[in-house]
């Protein structure tokens, strides 16, 4: 379970104005942001028309990343604030720790996906409070089990700082609410123009990510990230099992990780590892051009323009079709295939 420095919840527990709660919601968006390269980079190592069930899973807990991200940017601006995210700043160092350094000893890369990756670093980050241990039939193995706090505890500790401010903590410009069905269901991201929406979302980011204390499910009735992730790791589906006292097992359809359809990917992509003039230096240095764009572009829709989010979807399939291109590409000099770095750079939008 991921470590979160107790000073943390201190500090938001002392504050005493909405203002003094900015930099906690800034922090929420760059660490929900965090997540999205890490797991775009085991996607993007998957090959054509292999591993099919795995991507698919991957690329639902992608969306809700994506998702998290835009509520943590709606209730930034509903109590006044300003999301901050087209600078270099804003990125992760990768491998590296998470913002606030959330995980304490957790290092976070940019990898291929493996079961290693998905045990060591996904489920870890996606760990509750209190993970249910579900059996895997038929050999009823279980995940370790440790006593630190969680990201949903920091999540918790806004909301009980904003119901304790009471409802006029809600005094921004609902003009600047990011809303887009087209995107993302109705009842997940929603105008926050009062105190019980902002409640509502934030327990929204908490309960995908981690189920409920007693369920694996989320409020909309899917497998929160954590079960989902371990749903490829045990390579069963989670279903209810009336035989078990938990109530579910992994011993639904199978989740098949076929090692062969993995791209073995450079890991922790830099720009500077590929040679100068070379097409592979080319290829990522135009993914990083695409992903700062697709910054800049969520910059603008956080920041009054909500209707450029429809640009912003179509940045992420840029990139989609940019990183299948680059992986197919093995580099010389390291014997892998390239990979994304997803690194700033200067562009003009």
């Amino acid at each position: 379970m991921l470590k979160l420095r107790a000073e943390i919840i201190q500090e938001i527990r002392s504050k005493t104005s909405t203002t003094e709660l900015h930099q906690y919601l800034q922090s929420a968006i760059r660490l929900e942001h965090s997540t999205i390269p890490p797991y775009l980079t085991a996607l993007y190592s998957i090959k054509p028309g292999r591993n099919q069930e795995v991507a698919r899973i991957i690329l639902s807990i992608v969306r809700e990343e994506m998702l998290h991200m835009t509520i943590a940017a709606n209730v930034l601006n509903a109590i006044g604030g300003h999301p901050d995210i087209n600078h270099s700043k804003f990125i992760p160092s990768y491998p590296g720790n998470l913002p606030m350094n959330i995980g304490d000893d957790l290092i976070v890369g940019l990898k291929p996906l493996s079961k290693e990756v998905l045990k060591d670093t996904f489920m870890r980050i996606e760990e509750p409070e209190d993970p249910i241990n579900f059996p895997v039939k038929p050999n009823f193995l279980f995940l370790e089990k440790e006593g630190y706090a969680t990201i949903g505890q920091f999540y918790q500790a806004i909301i009980d700082k904003l119901k304790e401010l009471g409802r006029h903590c809600i005094k921004g410009n609902p003009n600047r609410q990011v809303v887009n069905e087209q995107w993302f269901p109705q009842d997940q991201l929603f105008a926050i123009t009062n105190l019980d929406e902002a409640v509502e979302a934030l327990t929204i980011i908490v309960e995908q990510g981690e189920g409920t204390h007693n369920s694996p499910l989320d409020p909309a009735g899917a497998y929160a990230h954590y079960y989902r992730f371990a749903e490829i790791y045990h390579g069963r589906r989670l279903q209810k099992d009336s035989t078990v006292k938990e109530g579910y097992s992994y011993s639904g359809e199978p989740v098949l990780l076929e090692e062969d359809g993995i791209w073995q990917l450079v890991e922790n992509s830099k720009s500077k590892y590929y040679p100068k003039g070379s097409k592979a230096l080319r290829l990522v240095d135009q993914f990083n051009y695409s992903y700062t764009n697709l910054l800049n572009g969520l910059h603008k829709t956080f920041n009054g323009e909500p209707q450029y989010l429809n640009t912003v979807m179509g940045l992420m399939y840029e990139l989609k079709l940019q990183a299948q291109q680059m992986v197919e590409i093995t580099d010389p000099t390291l014997g892998k295939q390239v990979a994304p770095a997803f690194e700033y750079a200067a562009v003009n939008v």
